[in-house]
């Protein structure tokens, strides 16, 4: 798979232990620990990439292994490759065939829209539709 034109790549041999912060697009190959605030860009996790860490970013897409949680102002796409383990919120989430996940899913803004299609439980003290898929 090739990253996105204009974004920023880290390649599969780099290991981050920290936090990494940016105002553009980033390709994660490699393994991050610690955390990872994009909020005005997309990350995209590539296949080969390890990423225990929290996540904040406008849009994720998900290749690889996530162990920790997902919050983003657009969307979250995981891929068929995608392992997420952790609590996803987000305004809208796309779930490909084969691609796995355990947590917890808040979809925000369009949680009234969602409803009629997802199963899943009101959540009283914010009034999003919450869909647990522990």
């Amino acid at each position: 798979m090739k990253p996105a034109e204009g974004s920023t790549v880290i390649g599969r041999s780099v290991t981050i232990r920290g936090e990494v912060t940016g105002k553009e697009d980033l390709f994660m190959d490699g393994v991050v620990e610690g955390m990872i605030s994009l909020p005005e860009s997309r990350l995209t996790v590539g296949p080969n990439a390890r990423l225990m860490a929290d996540v904040d970013a406008r849009e994720v897409v998900v290749f690889g292994l996530v162990e920790g949680d997902l919050r983003a102002s657009g969307r979250v796409e995981l891929r068929d490759t995608a392992v997420m383990k952790g609590d996803i919120v987000a305004a809208r989430l796309s779930i490909e065939e084969n691609a796995s996940m355990k947590g917890r899913v808040e979809l925000l803004e369009a949680a009234t829209e969602v409803s009629a299609r997802l199963p899943g439980t009101q959540d009283p003290a914010t009034d999003a539709e919450v869909l647990d898929l522990s």
